[in-house]
């Protein structure tokens, strides 16, 4: 089952949120990447904490490590294309001076992610005319993305307004392949949709960037009852690493392999680093994988 294209690695995010900065704030570059170290994976996605390229490259080459990509906040609806565009540009020279190979962009626009709303059923919605400003506009950040040798990868996230596979369907009918890739990530299409394999069967050509996220249901059902806001319910342990919640990597994992996928899979799961202790839950994943995905192993599925 092993597949030496793929590069395994895991985000900051367990250790440090963006967010909600206090939370991890003790958790120094240093600490982070001493960590990714111990747990033996590859690279990770670059923070907001992070910081200049002479400075993380000098720690990057000293442990190893690379960077997969970083996330951007695209706001094209609310600004404009030529906005978007000048904030992406800027955002890709950072990329390619600490070697990134992804550009890892949302659509900001509306989103709720990041207020007291109900993650379950406030999420924003787009008009004919919106959709056809976000269709026009990643195809310019995407041609912008490979004039400094990246690929573009959207990530359709819980609480904006392109979270749920039909969603994705309109999106990745309406733009480019060779601008537009898809990120998949298992725990936003489960908890959006109540399934992580349609949304991986269906654009399996799409997807260049990968997050393994994990969800413990009874969490989310708790959660999803008491209306929650999305920073309210990943602090609750919504999300966790494979191996520790409801999703079956190995299902996804062959399909990958199935597939022909060669890039990144980075492990994703948003959570308070003071109660979910960033080295345990790396180690944690890091055994899950070795054990049932690239030993061959078997996990019993639950969904």
């Amino acid at each position: 089952m092993a597949n030496r294209k793929i590069r395994w690695g895991i985000a900051p995010i367990g250790w440090r949120n963006d967010d909600i900065p206090e939370i991890g704030a003790e958790n120094t570059l240093s600490h982070l990447l001493g960590d990714i170290v111990v747990a033996r994976f590859e690279g990770t996605e670059a923070g907001g904490f992070f910081p200049e390229p002479q400075i993380l490259n000098k720690e990057l080459q000293l442990r190893n490590l690379k960077v997969a990509g970083k996330w951007f906040s695209s706001y094209i609806i609310r600004d404009g294309i030529a906005s978007a565009a000048q904030a992406f540009d800027t955002h890709c020279q950072f990329l390619q001076a600490i070697g990134a190979e992804m550009a890892i962009v949302s659509e900001q626009t509306y989103s709720i992610q990041g207020l007291e709303a109900n993650i379950f059923r406030d999420k924003p919605t787009f008009s004919k005319e919106e959709w056809q400003c976000l269709y026009e506009g990643l195809e310019e950040l995407g041609a912008i993305a490979h004039s400094y040798g990246l690929t573009l990868a959207f990530h359709p996230h819980l609480g904006t307004g392109v979270q749920t596979k039909a969603e994705v369907d309109q999106l990745m009918a309406h733009t480019d392949p060779s601008l537009v890739s898809l990120l998949y990530d298992t725990g936003h299409a489960y908890v959006s949709d109540g399934a992580f394999l349609p949304l991986l069967d269906d654009y399996m050509d799409r997807i260049k960037h990968v997050h393994f996220k994990d969800v413990r249901s009874e969490v989310t059902d708790a959660c999803r009852r008491d209306g929650l806001s999305f920073q309210q319910a990943f602090l609750k342990g919504m999300f966790t690493v494979p191996g520790d919640g409801c999703i079956d990597f190995t299902k996804v994992y062959r399909r990958l392999i199935r597939g022909g996928y060669d890039g990144w899979i980075v492990v994703e799961a948003e959570q308070d680093p003071n109660i979910a202790h960033p080295l345990e839950y790396a180690l944690k994943a890091r055994r899950y994988i070795d054990s049932y995905l690239l030993a061959g192993g078997e996990k019993q599925a639950t969904i």
